[in-house]
């Protein structure tokens, strides 16, 4: 028999060989685990590139999956449970942990199939939703762009967005926003301020999230030498916002006329600082035509006399200076317009030329002979657009 002291050293040898064993085993098979799924990921990877694993709501049993700003790993394997993509919620929990993807699933919407792997879910997951790209032309209106993001086809709720264009507190985090202008008149307390752009939106954004999605690309396009300057000018940057909305609606910009909108911009300038009271009503038919689109009426080339005399605080044939806010989405271009006005420019009337250009005069006689010159273009352009609209109804 063999001693107390072999038998414990020996029991404890073995104890040893058995952890080290064990030790290697676990080694052995982690690493074969980690190149496995290098191989797994990579193939993944290359599927997805390939396009052979892309899913969108037209593959046949797409199913739409939702992850919400702030679901964590947990929250997600139960939605996913419950539209039947996976059968247990703590493997695809557990699994996630152990394959790093746990805190990496991006917020959006997703397209699965039920016949996907755990592996090929976590992967999917990882990936950018499902994004719909959007064109926002300078000089787009609110009501406009509502069109242009259904029509693009996000799904949102007109009267939450509404509400959260007029709820400004919800968006304090841009500096500007706390600055514009508190008035009850104003048709939207935020119109004006989503720059417009090319933007790649959720399908599914809430409302607040499309705003955001415009305010942070505002944020960058306000450098800081516009508010020195608009200081400089003894106005806001909220009144330098609206005043571009009308500049940009009343300028026809191509490459060879682009100076236009600062010398339009002059002629507000002149007629906003000027001495004599009738002079500074703006008499813009952009504002015109602001009021018309609220009442579902096309545009028109000039304001006629009952236009002119539209009881809103936007009526700027009635009204003296800026109105209560933007009147439309005004780019890049209009707002340098509207902080540097065209120097020595003693305008203070202009009009439409109908080639794309503008007619500048002094007085109101040589604009009189200005309007006589191009009014006839404007009565055969009003013409052909509504033969156009009745065309389109008719086919």
């Amino acid at each position: 028999m063999f001693s107390k002291r072999v038998r414990i050293a020996f029991f404890s040898a073995v104890i040893v060989i058995g952890v080290i064993g064990c030790g290697l085993i676990g080694v052995f098979l982690g690493y074969n685990y980690v190149l496995s799924q290098t191989k797994r990921f990579d193939a993944l990877e290359s599927a997805l590139s390939e396009g052979t694993l892309e899913i969108t709501e037209e593959t046949p049993g797409a199913v739409m999956l939702i992850i919400e700003n702030g679901d964590n790993t947990a929250d997600i394997s139960k939605r996913l449970k419950e539209q039947k993509l996976i059968d247990n919620e703590l493997f695809f929990t557990i699994m996630s942990k152990f394959n790093g993807f746990d805190g990496g699933y991006l917020a959006g919407t997703h397209f699965l199939t039920p016949n996907l792997t755990y592996d090929e879910i976590m992967y999917i997951l990882c990936q950018e939703p499902k994004a719909i790209r959007v064109t926002i032309p300078e000089g787009t209106t609110y009501i406009e762009m509502k069109n242009i993001l259904r029509e693009g086809g996000l799904s949102f709720d007109e009267a939450e967005l509404d509400a959260s264009m007029n709820s400004p507190n919800q968006f304090v985090d841009y500096s500007f926003v706390s600055k514009i202008k508190a008035d009850e008149e104003r048709d939207f307390i935020l119109n004006g301020y989503l720059f417009p752009d090319t933007y790649d939106f959720d399908m599914n954004a809430d409302s607040e999230a499309i705003i955001r999605t415009f305010l942070r690309n505002m944020e960058r396009k306000l450098l800081p030498d516009y508010y020195f300057r608009a200081e400089k000018l003894g106005m806001t940057m909220d009144e330098v916002i609206v005043l571009a909305s009308i500049i940009q609606n009343e300028a026809v910009v191509k490459p060879e006329n682009v100076k236009d909108m600062f010398l339009i911009s002059a002629v507000f300038h002149n007629r906003m600082n000027s001495d004599d009271p009738s002079m500074r009503k703006l008499q813009s038919c952009a504002s015109i035509n602001f009021l018309r689109e609220k009442d579902g009426l096309p545009k028109v080339w000039a304001a006629s006399t009952a236009d002119m005399m539209r009881e809103s605080p936007y009526n700027t044939y009635m009204y003296e200076g800026l109105p209560p806010g933007p009147i439309c989405m005004p780019g890049k271009l209009a707002i340098q317009a509207a902080l540097y006005p065209e120097p020595n420019a003693n305008y203070y009337f202009f009009c439409a030329t109908g080639d794309g250009g503008t007619a500048f005069a002094v007085t109101y006689e040589e604009h009189l002979k200005n309007v006589a010159l191009y009014e006839q273009y404007w009565t055969d352009q009003t013409r052909t657009e509504g033969d156009a609209t009745q065309s389109s109804e008719n086919d």
